[in-house]
């Protein structure tokens, strides 16, 4: 008679292993049948590019304005602290006037008003009494008044430079931020170019430079003034030069950078930033512009250019790019400037 055997139970451990390793085969196979993510097309990358690349305008201006703070600043400083060394000379030179006659009454065995007015816890209220009892001589007051005088200017001049320089060290760090923003912005820019075939990113070339041709086929009208054909003429020797955030010329330049130096030739002094270029003479609109007038983009007024006729600006565009002629359409205008 045949002998039946239970069949062997698998064990925990087993049964363990079988489960986890079904399960895992059935998320593998849930992943491959997932559809990896599309890669953005080029007009995709394109649009974030270029909306990053105006972030890193933004900030380059609010650097550009740092950096014009901190000279200024650096100017402010260096002219006080140079007056307070020669007030300190002055100063001295009074006091080892008074401090000789000092030194004599001293080992005379007496100290005259004089003196006494000059070791005084309130000097102020002891010249004015002295004045009026006749105890100093007219020589004598004018010479302490004049220390006094000196004394309370060296102390203001030292404060308003302690203040100064706070400030400085204030702009400097924001200055160090504005340039990692920028520097952040244009990394990330190039990141997401760099996503794009060898072939896709030479047609966004092609593109962008067949759009400066045709602008620059369709420029020409009345300049707004002699020194405004002056600085159009001048930004004209620099189309082609490279957009560099910061740069003032003359071998690249920022869209703010290009219109200050521009307008320098002709002997006109701009301002170094955008926004305070917005300020710097008549508002106009777009049917009013004429050809070197100041063209404001963006509603917080972060780029400019020069208007060059027929519905084209001259500009500095973008980190990657160079300057040139595009049409004033391309972007959000918002009026234009006479200077």
């Amino acid at each position: 008679m045949a002998s039946h055997r239970r069949p062997k139970q698998p064990s925990r451990a087993r049964v363990t292993v079988l489960t986890t390793a079904a399960a895992a085969a059935v998320v593998l196979g849930g992943n491959s049948a997932q559809a990896a993510p599309a890669k953005p097309s080029k007009g995709e990358v394109k649009e974030k590019v270029d909306k990053l690349h105006e972030q890193a305008e933004q900030a380059t201006e609010k650097y550009n304005g740092a950096k014009e703070k901190q000279e200024k600043l650096e100017k402010e400083i260096d002219a006080l602290q140079d007056n307070v060394a020669r007030g300190q000379d002055d100063l001295n030179e009074l006091r080892d006037a008074i401090g000789m006659a000092a030194a004599a009454q001293y080992r005379s065995g007496t100290i005259d008003s004089s003196m006494q007015l000059f070791l005084s816890a309130d000097p102020d209220d002891y010249l004015d009494k002295a004045s009026t009892l006749d105890q100093l001589s007219n020589q004598q007051v004018e010479a302490l008044a004049e220390i006094q005088d000196k004394q309370r200017e060296l102390t203001q001049q030292r404060q308003e430079a302690a203040t100064k320089l706070d400030d400085l060290a204030e702009t400097r760090e924001e200055l160090g931020k504005k340039r990692k923003e920028v520097q952040a912005k244009l990394a990330e820019a190039q990141k997401l170019l760099n996503s794009l075939t060898a072939a896709e990113r030479a047609k966004m070339a092609q593109e962008e430079a067949a759009d400066a041709a045709k602008s620059a086929g369709l420029t020409g009208g009345k300049s707004a003034s002699g020194r405004a054909s002056a600085a159009f003429a001048a930004a004209q020797t620099k189309i082609g030069t490279p957009y560099v955030y910061g740069a003032t010329g003359p071998g690249s330049f920022d869209c703010s950078g290009l219109t200050s130096w521009a307008y320098g030739q002709a002997g006109v002094g701009l301002p170094r930033t955008s926004q305070a270029q917005a300020s710097y003479g008549t508002r106009l609109s777009m049917d009013q512009l004429q050809v070197g007038d100041l063209v404001i983009f963006y509603s917080d007024l972060h780029h400019v250019g020069l208007y060059a006729g027929n519905g084209q600006v001259l500009h500095a565009p973008r980190t990657g790019t160079n300057v040139r002629y595009e049409s004033i359409g391309n972007m959000p205008f918002q009026f234009g400037v006479r200077v």
